[in-house]
């Protein structure tokens, strides 16, 4: 006879390398996998080290190599806060994963929690932060010009830009929202920063059911504070978004509450937003909302949209109702709740939670949504340029105690004889040789300009070049030579301060 038992098919269970990190990230993660377990999240643990731990392991980059290998297989991550050094050591570990993995897309979805009462409480903020993520100055390229001046390079790409602007407009299509606001600090930047807008308003020309419009970053820092309902979804460059994301997170609870997704075409990375605060670890007195809601950021792009509805059903519940509560967020209006006993809270309340309510579809839904990948974006990586010619070439060098015009005239002196000549001197910006009397005060970090002679041959001579560098550095410690690159007659180099 046929059976007539029904066997219960179990769903397969997802790979998800977990990264317990340093500081309260050992309890935050032991919260949130005591939820999911009660919850039966299909989700498989992997755990792996990085950050403080490999650090004092001895790992210069903060991620082993066996933490590299178990993302590469799984392609998925679960990050707690990691340590990083501050203003010495190894680069962050954080931003290692990052760019490892060309995760170049931060989402930070800012929406009011319930339970959670702020200043800005029933505004109707509900917005998406879409930050680059592996450009601008967090590409970490610096250098110590002279022993007091350091130098850090911004790097702005237009296939960077693009792949941020295209996950910006399909995350907008995906969740109905219509507009996009290119953030950027372009007036001053024109070249880095500009590149960034421009990009980003190419880019939303393909995206036409969707209204684009930019706004400098000084301007969405106020704009946040005084009418924060008024921003959709605002896209920016990696250092810009990093800022102004974290005061968004303050809007709707500050960052014990909010979490991130880092995603490539090759892995997803979910954390909280917080840092490892080792100043509470190991007492129980961590929020693990923030993890928690990482976490469902997490399921949801692995489309289990239901298993992640019924866990936030239930983190609501936790909240509205305010019984149980860690002290961030108790404040004397309950006895505080240890991070397990809050985590046991909100896996009780599971069993509360309406079947009925949850929806049926196993699709991304709401600001989670901006975990989906994005597509790659058509725009080419290299725009065609009829015209290119470098002009010219900045040199940077040492000089204590230099008078301006006898330095102008020593380094002209230099130059004589070859097909370049010097334009001007500056210093930290501002054009000083030649020209009026400054009050600039001078460093000895100095840049001169030299350019190609009216009555030199066309084309950049390379040699004369390195026999100019030479000569100047005979004299004086140089450390740095930019070209001056001109395309079909547009200048792409910035001009100094006073510069004629």
């Amino acid at each position: 006879m046929p059976s007539t038992t029904t066997e219960t098919v179990k769903p397969v269970a997802h790979e998800v390398v977990l990264i317990e990190g340093d500081g309260i990230g050992p309890e935050i993660a032991a919260a949130v996998r005591l939820i999911f377990e009660a919850a039966a999240a299909p989700v498989r643990w992997t755990p792996a080290i990085a950050g403080g731990r490999a650090f004092a392991a001895g790992v210069a980059t903060g991620v082993p190599a066996e933490t590299v290998d178990a993302i590469e297989r799984a392609r998925l991550v679960l990050k707690a806060p990691l340590e990083t050094p501050v203003g010495h050591g190894g680069k962050s570990a954080n931003v290692t994963l990052r760019k490892l993995f060309e995760m170049y897309a931060n989402i930070r979805p800012v929406k009011e929690l319930a339970g959670i009462t702020t200043p800005f409480s029933g505004r109707g903020i509900d917005m998406v932060i879409v930050r680059e993520n592996v450009e601008d100055l967090y590409a970490g390229i610096e250098h110590m010009q002279t022993p007091d001046t350091a130098q850090a390079l911004k790097l702005i790409t237009r296939r960077g830009s693009a792949k941020i602007a295209r996950a910006a407009y399909e995350l907008a299509r995906r969740e109905g929202r219509s507009r996009v606001t290119a953030v950027h600090k372009a007036n001053i930047l024109k070249l880095t920063e500009g590149l960034f807008k421009r990009t980003v308003e190419a880019v939303g020309a393909g995206y036409p059911d969707i209204t684009t419009d930019h706004m400098i970053v000084d301007a969405c820092a106020h704009k946040l504070v005084v009418a924060p309902e008024q921003i959709d979804v605002a896209v920016m460059t990696n250092m810009n978004g990093d800022i102004l994301s974290d005061l968004a997170a303050g809007l709707v609870g500050g960052l014990g509450l909010a979490a991130s997704a880092n995603v490539g075409d090759h892995a997803a990375m979910f954390e909280a937003v917080h840092g490892s605060a080792p100043d509470i670890a190991g007492r129980g007195l961590a929020n693990p909302t923030a993890f928690l809601q990482a976490g469902l950021m997490l399921l949801r792009h692995l489309g289990e949209a239901r298993a992640a509805a019924r866990i936030e059903a239930a983190l609501a519940l936790t909240l509205s109702e305010g019984r149980v509560l860690t002290g961030d967020l108790a404040r004397g209006k309950v006895e505080a709740a240890s991070t397990m006993a809050f985590a046991e809270a909100v896996a009780a309340n599971l069993e509360r939670v309406d079947p009925a309510a949850l929806p049926e579809v196993t699709a991304p839904a709401g600001a989670d949504a901006a975990a989906v990948q994005a597509p790659t974006p058509a725009l080419p990586d290299r725009i065609t340029v009829t015209t290119r010619d470098d002009v010219g070439f900045d040199l940077f060098f040492e000089v204590e105690n230099a008078d301006p015009a006898e330095l102008g005239a020593e380094i002209t002196a230099l130059a004589e004889g070859s097909p370049f000549r010097l334009k001007h001197l500056s210093n930290r910006g501002t054009a000083i040789w030649p020209g009026a009397v400054s009050r600039t005060e001078l460093t000895p970090h100095w840049r001169a300009r030299f350019v190609r002679r009216a009555d030199a041959a066309a084309g950049f001579d390379d040699a004369a070049a390195l026999a100019l560098i030479g000569k100047v550095g005979a004299r004086h410690r140089w450390m740095h030579v930019e070209k001056l690159l001109v395309t079909d007659g547009a200048d792409g180099f910035s001009r100094d301060q006073g510069e004629a």
